[in-house]
């Protein structure tokens, strides 16, 4: 692995920086208070061809890999406006349909998403079912009748689902059949928000989000048998193959709203004087953002290694999943010392930086907590008894 970044990347963080600067805070934290999309910079970066990144050029795509999306993301966040439904959209979605999809599915929704003119968002957690995907109660069955390409009839529920009010389509993972243990067998589905039966109802969040959040109620919606994405009953291995890269984009997004933090409060203690000096001369407010610039650092580069582990087809779970519980403490850490630094003010409307700790606290628990990081790595990197 070669920690000098290349030339073309470095262009890459330098063109997403030039998009993302005239938006930046007072945009995103004005778009945060209000749950509204960020739709302007989305499609911005679309028609410059960066939230394509990662898709294959023959779709309209980018044509590069992991480690360019988190570049995308990093860079947007680091700006102050972060972009978390690049996440699911372009880490999970894009991903899923591109290695599984058929050719007329990937001809029907690449380009789309390439350009930031279509949005694909994942649906898999449920209100019984949270980590333990075995569990997943929403159902696809084959509709009644003997003709060889009947209908799938899905039933169910699915809860906290991103973006749904700005996506025209789902990637759901439903329970088609079971195993000999009684586990789940999964399948992936691609399922149109606008689909008769299918009722969207707000979940309210206290977190200032841009991106609302959904339970979704799943009525008998039908489906044709072209919805089925990849193999029937192979949907757990085929929605890992978009997990690590969620991990290691929610981690590039982290590192960017802890850059951005350490940013601001960096500007406010040089400039804020008290006693006569700025109050960044006193060790009491220089030393936790220096702490929080280190693990910031550090964060980046396991970010950097899952990345570049994941693009080669090298295994990367552990790394991936080190990476989402470094960067997400580290957020979290710049996060506070901003507000820290800022006094009073860090609350202040005026300065904006509670969303961003907001956002990083979510990002601690979503899309994996930090508490199933600990159980992964303690079972496969220590060799320790699973533990649930």
């Amino acid at each position: 692995m070669d920690f000098v970044e290349t030339d073309e990347h470095r262009d890459l963080r330098d063109a997403v920086g030039r998009i993302a600067a005239p938006f930046g805070g007072d945009y995103y934290v004005d778009h945060a208070r209000r749950g509204v999309e960020c739709t302007e910079l989305w499609h911005a970066l679309g028609d410059a061809g960066y939230v394509g990144v990662s898709v294959p050029e023959e779709y309209g795509g980018g044509g590069g890999g992991l480690v360019e999306l988190a570049l995308v993301c990093e860079e947007t966040a680091a700006a102050g406006a972060p972009m978390l439904l690049l996440l699911v959209t372009h880490a999970i979605s894009a991903a899923v349909i591109a290695e599984y999809g058929t050719e007329e599915q990937r001809k029907e929704w690449l380009p789309g998403l390439a350009g930031g003119r279509e949005k694909v968002v994942f649906a898999i957690t449920e209100p019984g079912a949270g980590s333990n995907t075995h569990q997943l109660a929403t159902t696809a069955r084959r509709a009644e009748g003997e003709h060889p390409d009947r209908e799938w009839v899905i039933r169910g529920e699915k809860y906290y689902i991103s973006g749904v009010d700005d996506a025209q389509a789902l990637l759901l993972v439903a329970r088609t059949g079971t195993d000999g243990r009684g586990n789940a067998q999964l399948s992936l589905f691609l399922v149109p928000t606008g689909a008769p039966g299918l009722q969207k109802v707000p979940l309210p969040v206290d977190v200032m989000l841009p991106e609302k959040q959904f339970t979704l109620r799943f009525d008998d919606v039908r489906v044709p048998t072209t919805a089925l994405v990849g193999d029937e009953g192979q949907g757990f291995r085929q929605v890992f193959h978009g997990l690590n890269p969620e991990r290691i984009t929610g981690a590039a997004l982290c590192v960017g709203i802890a850059r951005y933090a350490l940013a601001r409060a960096a500007r406010y203690a040089n400039e804020r004087e008290v006693w006569g000096k700025p109050i960044g001369s006193h060790q009491g407010v220089a030393h936790p953002l220096a702490k929080a610039r280190i693990e910031t650092e550090l964060a980046a580069l396991m970010t950097r290694k899952a990345a570049w582990l994941h693009d080669r087809g090298l295994p990367a779970g552990e790394e991936s999943n080190m990476a989402k519980y470094a960067a997400a403490e580290a957020a979290i850490a710049a996060a506070d010392a901003a507000m820290q630094t800022h006094g009073g003010n860090g609350v202040a409307s005026e300065f904006g930086l509670l969303p961003y700790w907001g956002l990083a606290r979510l990002l601690r628990i979503a899309p994996v907590n930090r508490e199933m990081i600990l159980n992964f790595v303690a079972q496969h990197g220590l060799g320790l008894p699973r533990s649930y």
